[in-house]
């Protein structure tokens, strides 16, 4: 009965430890994405996405890992949440803030704060807010149009607020921080590409069963959509069978 109790014991010890691993990994997956619609005349671009930072602070191994590496960062929601300090934010913009220019689409928990003082910051530091609309971006010897959607699971996003200034036949990249935003896009929307997180790939996977899909990137009707773990966990500091992730997105014609 000891031996029963002392091998449950290690077991037990085993998984927390690699559960902890799974949450703290620093995995920079690169993808390469083709798109049928990318401009013909455009070269490929390369971003950085990274989504649910909470309460984590980016990794140096990260930002190493990307430097000289990527065109953009798009931060897709949950950059803090409630406690966070802001002094820890602003360290993981000025990481960011290295690699390139950085656009920011919030998500539920970014609300938790003070959104003055989040808001403050970004201006000080140049990070480009979108909110329920689109910003052109010169980039290479192209342009596209960068969608943000304010978060849906808080009933702010505004879908169609965020097309006014676009057309179908340009080249059009969506953030969302909840990924079920993609039920309201149609083809004819002329969405290339939608970026979300949100869902933590159900952070805590039993014999590949969650509360959510697991991260992924998948091609729809409507769109390519890529929903991402994330980089930092919620509620508990765990993670099985949905690990930590950010995404170097390489995109180009396809």
């Amino acid at each position: 009965m000891l031996e029963f109790c002392m091998i449950l014991l290690l077991g037990g010890a085993s998984l927390l430890i690699y559960m902890l691993y799974e949450a703290r990994r620093n995995v920079v997956k690169i993808e390469r994405v083709k798109l049928p619609h990318y401009p013909e005349h455009m070269k490929p671009i390369s971003l950085f996405f990274i989504s649910d930072i909470h309460k984590r602070e980016i990794s140096n191994e990260i930002i190493e890992d990307v430097k000289g590496k990527t065109d953009l960062v798009i931060i897709g929601g949950d950059l803090l949440e409630k406690g966070v300090p802001f002094s820890r934010v602003e360290r993981n913009l000025d990481k960011l803030l290295t690699l390139g220019s950085v656009y920011f689409v919030w998500g539920n928990n970014d609300y938790e704060v003070n959104t003055s003082r989040l808001k403050q910051i970004f201006k000080k530091k140049g990070i480009v807010e979108i909110v329920n609309s689109s910003v052109k971006v010169k980039i290479h010897n192209g342009v596209m149009n960068l969608i943000g959607v304010d978060d849906a699971s808080t009933q702010r996003a505004n879908y169609q607020a965020s097309l006014e200034q676009v057309r179908p036949d340009e080249f059009n990249l969506l953030v969302s921080h909840d990924p079920r935003l993609v039920n309201q896009v149609q083809k004819k929307d002329g969405i290339d590409f939608m970026m979300s997180g949100h869902t933590h790939g159900g952070q805590i996977r039993l014999f590949g069963w969650g509360m959510y899909k697991k991260g992924r990137l998948e091609t729809l009707h409507e769109t390519t959509l890529l929903v991402s773990n994330g980089y930092g966990t919620t509620a508990i500091p765990l993670r099985l069978g949905a690990p930590a992730e950010t995404h170097l997105l390489v995109m180009h014609k396809g």
